[in-house]
């Protein structure tokens, strides 16, 4: 029985590399598993693995958890498809798409064939690990306690939030506006109004100190 070494890289970040020894009569699912245990992904998503030419053009499909119109095109399932059924050089190329609601595209490459297995491993396993998987950003999976922890208040403070000095009356009767009202303003009030009553005690008060131009 031999063991096969691949090579699998991400298409768009060349320096994440991922070396995996895995036996030839293992199946394409062990593979796909073995892969997103060094990712973090979640394995139990639609993925598959196709037969490529040198030049990555894909060609047969290996899929996992496929479409009902894969399945009644008869497409290859990985829990049934062994890795050395699909093996025509020994430098082997598949292009593998993990998660097709939100793709992630892989190079796969044979780089090795190793006659013996060690009977002190067990396959498939992580022969070399280079650069960090990109982070998988999804609402689903953000963690409750970030929800939990950081409840939104009914009770938003927007003179602190906003700034606000209680002296600036402009915006002070603008957010007055908005049905906010600041005990500032209420005092402010009562001084106009018995700046008002003052004056008006006195009617001739305009009248006998500003006559004519000559007396300002």
């Amino acid at each position: 029985m031999a063991i096969y070494r691949f090579r699998l890289s991400f298409d768009d970040y060349d320096e994440v590399i991922r070396e995996i020894d895995i036996k030839s009569t293992q199946t394409f699912e062990d593979l796909h598993k073995a892969l997103h245990r060094t990712t973090g992904y979640n394995a139990e998503k639609s993925s598959s693995f196709y037969v490529s030419s040198d030049h990555w053009i894909k060609g047969d499909e290996i899929a996992y958890l496929p479409t009902q119109k894969k399945t009644d095109r008869g497409v290859s399932l990985m829990e049934k498809s062994k890795l050395s059924a699909f093996i025509e050089d020994p430098h082997q190329k598949f292009y593998y798409i993990y998660n097709f609601d939100r793709p992630y595209e892989f190079h796969v490459e044979l780089i090795k064939i190793i006659l013996q297995t060690d009977p002190n491993i067990e396959y498939p396993v992580l022969f070399k690990s280079i650069g960090e998987a990109p982070k998988i950003f999804d609402a689903n999976n953000i963690p409750t306690e970030v929800v939990t922890n950081n409840p939104i208040s009914n009770d938003f403070d927007f003179l602190n939030e906003m700034d606000f000095v209680p002296e600036d009356t402009e915006e002070i009767e603008a957010m007055d506006g908005r049905g906010i009202t600041t005990s500032e303003k209420n005092e402010d009030a009562d001084d106009d109004d018995s700046e008002s009553d003052d004056f008006s005690e006195d009617e001739d008060y305009h009248e006998d100190e500003y006559d004519s131009k000559e007396d300002y």
